[in-house]
């Protein structure tokens, strides 16, 4: 279907107080990211209603609006052609609009800017890691038995998605070192140097650090003994998050304080090595062990919660993740997600994300099954297949929040699925598409009772909608 973009970018201007208003723009997935002088005057109601406008919110310092994938590009590009504003990253424009918000807001701002450039990598391997493990499961497909044993000419390419799939997770601190020196406005090569040095190989893997603590094998924890004045652990941080991340802030600090005080003629020689030489020593002797720490910490925090109290460790996630979604908050749960990765070999809360957002898509699709409203109809079609795959906010913004009571059937049923998945211990093995094909990257003996609770998730928000809608909207009749 072919849409009048210049016209939808006028009408965008129109809504939201006048090109004048607007001081940058950016986009993301779904989203307009937008800057404005004046939020106020934006006209909300003449906004919603323009062609392929799914929803609008303010959070975060910024104006955002929900578009849906591949048409958000065309817009943004046919409003900068009438604006004649410069391209801006979403960094640019959240930066424009730091002063406006909370110390909260700026800490999930950083989480969110660190790990959405690196997020492709992260899904690519969780994917890879997922088909791995279905080809090496006991009696996933022949009883008794894995593919591998039945057909053992697969072991040569199950070997090579293996090395493809662990490549991210291993040089994750590398990924994070690079991203979070952008962020931080640091050298980005530096970042990635750091990044490899936690997971140098002359440092003793961080798997067998467990193994090094307690003597067991017969390994015990190595050190570099500097001068005979202290010892520092000789220990990497493979698949870890919270010492390059911090490691990272400590290096573009001192690297942007260098720069400012080195003349210009040796800044080459002086202010790299001496970042490096810096950072380094701080982040294997301090910063290192003690973010690890943080994050057992963290990590067995989460883990006890949901060991102790499982069924209300799921309503809380169930019924919370949608709106952190809403605040921007969710970004946040990355972190946690590889924490626990790297720590106890899988994490519950990725599959739980899998469950909101099955539930917003069927809160959609009943939506569709149930309305009258032609651009309704079309709308709630296509945010509830981009919801199946991982994307909700085109299904939240344009469809559940509008109605409201989509959006609370869809909750309940997130709460439901994620219950069950966390009375069962369902665990992933790695990140992956947050929708349908998500139990790929389940470790394969959850599968299912995974796929159990992908169709609570599903069913649940799908029928409430319809009673609902009969219920509250029209009583005895479609929504309208």
């Amino acid at each position: 279907m072919s849409h009048d973009y210049p016209n939808i970018a006028r009408e965008l201007l129109k809504s939201l107080g006048g090109s004048d208003n607007l001081e940058q723009a950016a986009h993301c997935v779904t989203r307009l990211r937008l800057a404005l002088k004046n939020p106020a005057l934006v006209d909300a109601a003449a906004l919603n209603v323009i062609d392929l406008v799914k929803g609008s919110f303010f959070t975060g310092g910024l104006y955002q609006v929900v578009i849906g994938p591949g048409e958000v590009e065309k817009v943004y590009a046919e409003l900068r052609n009438q604006t004649g504003l410069a391209a801006s990253t979403i960094a640019d424009v959240k930066q424009k609009s730091a002063e406006k918000i909370n110390a909260m807001q700026r800490l999930v701002r950083v989480f969110s800017d660190v790990f959405m450039p690196i997020l492709p990598a992260l899904i690519i391997a969780g994917l890879l890691m997922g088909i791995n493990n279905l080809l090496g499961a006991k009696g996933m497909f022949i009883e008794g038995q894995t593919l591998l044993d039945a057909y053992p000419n697969l072991d040569g390419l199950w070997s090579l998605i293996n090395l493809m799939a662990n490549t991210s997770f291993v040089f994750l601190p590398a990924l994070v070192g690079w991203s979070a020196a952008k962020r931080f406005g640091g050298s980005e090569i530096l970042g990635i140097v750091l990044g490899l040095m936690l997971v140098h190989p002359d440092l003793l893997n961080a798997w067998n650090y467990g193994k090094a603590v307690a003597g067991l094998d017969g390994q015990q924890l190595p050190y570099f003994d500097i001068l005979g004045l202290f010892q520092v652990e000789k220990v990497g941080y493979q698949g870890q998050i919270l010492p390059i991340l911090l490691a990272a802030y400590v290096m573009s600090v001192i690297e942007k304080w260098l720069r400012a005080r080195v003349p210009n003629a040796v800044q080459l020689l002086v202010v790299p090595i001496t970042t490096i030489v810096v950072t380094g020593v701080l982040a294997l002797a301090i910063i290192g062990p003690v973010t690890r720490h943080i994050g057992i910490f963290i990590t067995e925090g989460l883990v006890m919660l949901f060991d102790l109290a499982p069924l209300v460790g799921g309503a809380i996630f169930g019924l919370l993740y949608a709106p952190l979604v809403i605040t921007g908050m969710h970004h946040m749960f990355l972190a946690v997600d590889l924490q626990l990765i790297s720590t106890q070999g899988g994490t519950f809360i990725w599959p739980m994300i899998v469950m909101s957002n099955l539930a917003q898509g069927s809160a959609a699709l009943a939506v569709f099954w149930m309305t009258r409203n032609a651009r309704d109809k079309s709308m709630a079609s296509t945010s509830a297949i981009s919801a199946y795959f991982g994307i909700t906010e085109p299904a939240m913004f344009g469809v559940n929040l509008r109605y409201k009571f989509p959006f609370y059937a869809a909750l309940a049923g997130s709460a439901l699925g994620c219950m069950f998945l966390s009375l069962n211990k369902i665990q992933a093995s790695a990140i992956g598409v947050g929708g349908l094909p998500g139990f790929i990257s389940i470790i394969p003996q959850f599968i299912p009772m995974f796929v159990i609770g992908m169709l609570i998730a599903m069913l649940v928000p799908f029928a409430l909608t319809c009673v609902l809608s009969m219920k509250i909207v029209r009583p005895g009749y479609r929504v309208a």
